[in-house]
């Protein structure tokens, strides 16, 4: 894996996570418990700092950032999807934000919040708990019942359970 100190900056990485070797992690960035971070994946704590919790995922070519001095923080059992870009904002446990879809500065994501796939979460922008929000940019489009939390707890429970398998099942053939 390529994870990088930088200056006085050094990545916090819990032992039962896990970073696909062709991700990226570098400086002031903290994994919680069994988070999973894909290939290709960039998380950069370089001149501000990353926090991301507990069984969250961090799909294929996602990029996470942060403004110098500020701060991303995403929370507990949190999906972001494949080739999401999340920079300086906040999003709460058990949000979903979907395949290509941005979250922006100082916005918020609130507990099961819902970003639909190719959505933008502008800058300031608020998506409230249990509400899905689709389109550029991301506007309310419905709310989430409990037959939709646990479908999605599945599907979180399968990235958790993938950073425990990959150190011990995955094998480069060359």
């Amino acid at each position: 894996m390529a994870v990088y100190s930088f200056e006085d900056r050094v990545p916090k990485i819990d032992k039962n996570s896990f970073v696909f070797e062709s991700a990226t992690v570098i400086g002031d960035v903290e994994l919680g418990e069994s988070v999973y971070v894909g290939p290709g994946a960039v998380v950069r704590g370089d001149y501000g700092k990353v926090v991301i919790g507990d069984r969250s995922s961090v799909e294929e070519n996602a990029v996470i950032h942060a403004r110098p001095g500020e701060q991303t923080i995403i929370g507990k059992d949190v999906t972001v999807g494949h080739g999401c870009v999340i920079h300086n904002c906040t999003i709460d446990d058990f949000a979903v934000i979907g395949m290509g879809s941005v979250v922006s500065d100082y916005s918020h994501v609130k507990r099961w919040g819902v970003v639909a796939e190719g959505a933008v979460v502008r800058s300031k922008a608020v998506v409230e708990e249990e509400t899905v929000v689709a389109g550029v940019p991301a506007k309310p489009i419905m709310t989430i019942d409990d037959k939709y939390k646990e479908i999605w707890m599945k599907f979180k429970d399968n990235y958790s359970s993938l950073a425990a398998r990959y150190p011990k099942g995955m094998k480069r053939i060359d």
